[in-house]
């Protein structure tokens, strides 16, 4: 058994020595605790409308790990509708050719210098450092 499996401590094993099914996750989206206000519940209903509806047909073509609905449901749970749709709206312009590619969380918490009144400085949250 490798250290992993033993760190989780309730993982039975079959005969063949391989770890038991985990537990399905509901969705790939973020699972994590966030204020579920109208806002946020209504700009992450459009995610996931545009995820179950349009995404099958646009095909799976994002540089970015998450993806840049993931990365929009997340931003909007986490941050709420205005900073987390100006974030999304620029991750999907990095998205494109010529942009950005590669890891690309949602930050925890948003620096001070990020206000509401001026939202092209959500552009840099997605910059590599250099």
């Amino acid at each position: 058994m490798c250290q992993f499996c033993s760190a989780g401590g309730d993982h039975d094993e079959d005969e063949g020595g391989a770890a038991a099914a985990r537990p399905k996750r509901r969705s790939r989206n973020f699972a994590g605790h966030f204020s579920r206000t109208p806002d946020r519940l209504l700009g992450m209903g459009l995610i996931l409308i545009y995820q179950t509806t349009l995404s099958g047909f646009i095909g799976n073509s994002c540089r970015h790990i998450p993806t840049c609905s993931e990365y929009g449901y997340e931003s909007i749970a986490r941050h709420g509708l205005w900073a987390g749709g100006w974030m999304t709206l620029f991750r999907v312009a990095r998205c494109g050719p010529g942009g950005t590619s590669g890891l690309d969380p949602v930050p925890e918490r948003l620096e001070d210098r990020y206000h509401w009144w001026m939202p092209w400085r959500y552009w840099t949250l997605g910059r590599k450092a250099a």
